[in-house]
């Protein structure tokens, strides 16, 4: 049975069906010996031969889902051009994996591995709006009018965010520098590159920690920085409902 090149990729534990794109494009992919770096192309699992670098790539047999508790100072990435550790460094096991999608460098919390494509796509696609919850320590205090704006939308450089929710759940005293600042719950359903960051900052509020705890009903509870696990059965019969 053929199937599309790049979700055949993702079936074998490459990477996202989007990043695998990417790496078609890029020229890293051969079939049967000829490199593709066109999309469109097909092929077949049981006769053709796909290479990815020069490896060739089957499809994984054992499928992971896995929660990882993401530290700061860890991009979100199955490797870097620079050099920086990636949340792969956390995760011993053989399969390859990806990040269902993203947390950015100097944030910690929940994200999301597996070597699914179908489960993948069921969690990052735009039209599952997937409530994504954060708690956020911020530089200043929120008025009541800057709450309104956060939750209707913020222009965050060409783009309007959709509508959202923020809870301020604490207040304390900055050893530094003497002024306020303010714990809040955050509540968004989209991942533009930064967003929270990008949307406090609009409102003058300097982003001190970002901390994500849950993505729709799957919760982060007690694990540990730096700490993972496969997800349950009923996380995963969740995932599957979506």
């Amino acid at each position: 049975m053929e199937e599309r090149l790049q979700k055949y990729m993702a079936r074998c534990g490459v990477a996202s069906r989007r990043k695998c794109e990417e790496i078609i494009l890029s020229g890293k992919v051969s079939v049967n010996g000829k490199v593709v770096n066109e999309l469109g192309i097909k092929v077949n699992s049981e006769v053709d031969k796909v290479y990815y670098e020069g490896n060739i790539i089957t499809p994984e047999e054992n499928k992971l889902y896995i929660m990882l508790n993401k530290p700061e100072g860890y991009i979100t990435s199955v490797k870097d051009e620079k050099g920086r550790k990636t949340i792969l460094d956390l995760v011993n096991v053989d399969e390859r994996i990806y990040p269902i999608g993203r947390l950015d460098y100097d944030s910690s919390g929940l994200i999301l591995l597996t070597n699914d494509g179908d489960i993948y796509n069921k969690i990052i696609h735009p039209r599952v709006e997937i409530d994504k919850k954060y708690i956020v320590l911020c530089k200043g205090e929120f008025t009541k009018e800057e709450l309104r704006k956060f939750e209707e939308g913020i222009d965050i450089g060409g783009y309007i965010t959709a509508k959202s929710k923020i809870k301020v759940i604490d207040k304390e005293i900055d050893r530094k520098t003497n002024g306020i600042n303010t714990l809040v719950e955050i509540c968004i359903h989209e991942g533009k590159n930064r967003q929270i960051r990008r949307m406090c900052e609009a409102l003058g509020h300097e982003v001190i920690s970002l901390n994500r705890i849950s993505v729709g009903d799957i919760k982060l509870g007690y694990l540990k920085k730096g700490e993972w696990r496969n997800l349950t059965k009923s996380e995963l019969d969740y995932i599957n409902s979506l």
